[in-house]
């Protein structure tokens, strides 16, 4: 039975995404800070779905704590195997004012992360992927990596950071059987867009992002945003001239510092 060990797993799209693969018939090991909201939406997850104590493990760790997130997949490593699929989904969102000294250190929270907690959480299966042949290492990232949004440096400098990271990593293991890929949601229902004080178009449920995501992952995508339509805008982004897109900009609502109430 195929195994698949992601990370932020507490709420929103990690929880979502396990549901999807739990209904598929996986084994399942999730991560979160939050031990004892994963272990009460746990216990409730296997009396709905009738599951074995073999289907459904968690671990409480932080991305932020390298000995942390590592030592979770060392458990998980020992206790069900060598998973088929990791999925570092775990990330922030804070606003952030450059002005503002103190926003100095929110920035470097949101990157070690996003960052650098995805790099920490494929880091102890990838030798192990390698020798198997075989492996899928699956990278949240957000169309707000696409183009820097006002108020919202730290989160889009972020998953700019994480897309160009897992090319670089697609590239690197692509010879070694391991897949790579690449999720870029745009506007998904979550705890984290909750406080967005701006329109957010295209928004969508975590259980029908989950749902597109894990077909995109069993295909072996490199690279999607999710939904279609969002994609369309993320290529028009892309190509968008800076001054045509700082008129767009212009007036509307930043993000809220991560001090605001």
């Amino acid at each position: 039975m195929r195994l698949v060990f992601i990370t932020g797993g507490s709420s929103g799209i990690g929880q979502a995404m396990a549901t999807v693969y739990l209904q598929q018939g996986w084994r399942v090991a999730l991560v979160a800070r939050r031990l004892d909201a994963l272990t009460a939406w746990t216990a409730d997850m296997s009396v709905q779905l009738a599951l074995g104590p073999d289907r459904l493990q968690v671990y409480g760790a932080d991305v932020q704590d390298v000995d942390s997130i590592i030592a979770a997949a060392d458990q998980c490593i020992a206790q069900m195997g060598l998973p088929d699929v990791v999925i570092a989904n775990a990330g922030i969102s804070q606003g952030v004012d450059t002005a503002e000294r103190e926003d100095l250190a929110v920035m470097r929270q949101v990157m070690d992360t996003n960052v650098l907690g995805m790099a920490a959480t494929f880091h102890p299966f990838i030798r192990g992927m390698q020798a198997r042949g075989s492996g899928s290492l699956v990278g949240i990232a957000s169309v707000a990596g696409i183009r820097g949004l006002p108020g919202h440096a730290a989160y889009c400098a972020s998953k700019a950071a994480v897309i160009s990271y897992c090319e670089s990593l697609r590239g690197e293991l692509r010879a070694s059987g391991v897949c790579v890929t690449t999720i870029a949601p745009g506007y998904v229902a979550t705890p984290l867009t909750e406080r967005n004080r701006y329109p957010m178009p295209f928004l969508m449920s975590a259980e029908a992002f989950a749902k597109q995501a894990v077909r995109c992952i069993a295909r072996g995508t490199s690279y999607q945003v999710i939904p279609r339509p969002m994609a369309v805008v993320a290529k028009l982004l892309r190509i968008l001239p800076n001054a045509v897109f700082d008129r767009v900009l212009k007036g509307q609502p930043r993000k809220h510092r991560h001090s605001d109430n």
